[in-house]
């Protein structure tokens, strides 16, 4: 049966989400419900005893995708601009001056095209490129310009809020404006780990974003996920002496077990 209106016999598998629809209007409703685009994972984690030689001859376009997207990058014109290698070279010394390790990717990739991050020399201070990601409504928010002094309650306040958030946002993130707010956790993947040991830090939402990305790894800009407490998800969250947490801990913030994280590498 079709997974969006249950009447029908299904004749479509969604490639991304695997969901059954019998129509056309089915599988416009389920990717608008779910947020999805309908375009397979390339990267999703496959299980050597599900691996087959379909799975290998993708793996293998896939790095002949991955390997003409780097020299595509390598051949642009911005890459050995002397402007270009000036800002970044800029904004990487301004963020190593507050503890924060910023690296950059090539010209190519789809991360440094849409990264907005700029540094104001004369208030001293970054205007930072955010996304922030919903998990358990399925939504992600692009934010330009965040100046770093702004505290994350104040950021997150037009769209948790159940006063000062815009009424459409409100609506789609209903789950998180019914909840209080003592049950909303801010969480930042750890970058520079293996695909299968994901992990995160807890930021503190009273502080400032600069506060909170002071020694952290941040690849172009930082990518924020907003959960509840009150909802499991599997996202582990380490300990604040980087400690991995106990499995068989009953901690509410050792752990968070049932919604995926939905993230794909852009363009790698």
């Amino acid at each position: 049966r079709c997974e969006t209106c249950s009447k029908e016999e299904a004749k479509y598998r969604c490639p991304r989400c695997m969901k059954y629809s019998c129509s056309l209007l089915c599988v416009k409703k389920h990717k608008l419900a779910l947020s999805c685009n309908g375009v397979r994972d390339k990267t999703a984690f496959i299980s050597v005893n599900e691996f087959t030689d379909l799975n290998l001859l993708s793996d293998y376009r896939f790095l002949e995708d991955v390997g003409r997207t780097a020299d595509a990058a390598a051949r642009h014109c911005m890459v050995h601009s002397p402007a270009t290698k000036r800002l970044l070279y800029c904004l990487r010394n301004k963020a190593r001056g507050c503890n924060i390790e910023l690296k950059t990717l090539p010209v190519g990739f789809t991360k440094r095209r849409e990264n907005s991050t700029t540094f104001n020399f004369m208030e001293n201070k970054f205007y930072w490129h955010l996304k922030l990601v919903f998990p358990h409504c399925h939504a992600e928010y692009t934010l330009k310009g965040v100046p770093d002094d702004k505290t994350l309650a104040d950021i997150l306040k037009p769209y948790i809020d159940p006063v000062e958030s815009d009424p459409v946002v409100c609506q789609r993130l209903k789950i998180y404006t019914a909840s209080p707010q003592s049950d909303v956790r801010i969480l930042m993947k750890i970058e520079n780990r293996s695909r299968n040991s994901i992990r995160y830090n807890e930021l503190d939402a009273s502080r400032s974003l600069l506060d909170n990305l002071k020694g952290k790894v941040i690849i172009e800009y930082p990518t924020l996920f907003v959960v509840l407490k009150t909802l499991k998800n599997d996202m582990v969250v380490l300990g604040q002496d980087g400690s991995e947490p106990a499995e068989n801990s009953d901690s509410e913030s050792s752990s968070l077990s049932s919604v995926e994280e939905g993230e794909i590498r852009d363009n790698s």
